[in-house]
């Protein structure tokens, strides 16, 4: 039986050549965040790792807690920005690393699309009440310290600022 070759190839060959070197993690001036909201709160991952898999299933590295995400939602990958290997970015891809794709799809910034490079401030809708949203920190330090306010991120849900106005 012949496969399908229709389908356009999100992740790259880089996936493969990086997908074994877990701890790859190079030196850099920027860091990269993830920080999820689902039914068991909010919760940040630091992301360092070449790959991750995102879904409700127990194997994946970042667990999602709802009914109405799938058990293998999505897979962020790690790639190089360019000529730089001391630079890199994530690319959020629809489905499992062997191309199963989810359910439910991904809404990145409002649209449904099944692949997207992050840029800093992407939110990601994986399902109703599940949602990241991905940072690029950049430290501008160049003494090795970093100010823990440079780090500080709060998540404002939309229905809180109708109290602030009062």
């Amino acid at each position: 039986m012949v496969g399908n070759n229709n389908r356009p190839t999100l992740i790259n060959q880089n996936f493969a050549d990086s997908h074994n070197d877990i701890s790859m993690a190079p030196e850099t001036n920027e860091s990269h965040l993830l920080i999820l909201e689902d039914d068991q709160g909010r919760k940040e991952f630091s992301l360092e790792n070449s790959v991750y898999s995102i879904g409700r299933d127990r194997d994946c590295n970042i667990r999602l807690v709802s009914q109405f995400v799938s058990r293998r939602h999505a897979t962020l990958v790690r790639l190089p920005r360019g000529q730089n290997t001391y630079s890199y970015y994530y690319r959020i891809v629809d489905g499992d690393a062997k191309g199963k794709p989810s359910a439910n799809g991904l809404m990145i910034n409002g649209r449904k699309i099944p692949a997207h490079d992050l840029k800093n401030e992407d939110e990601i809708v994986f399902g109703p009440q599940v949602r990241a949203i991905y940072y690029l920190l950049r430290n501008t330090q160049r003494s090795g310290q970093t100010d823990s306010s440079e780090y500080d991120i709060t998540l404002i849900n939309p229905g809180m600022t109708e109290d602030m106005e009062d």
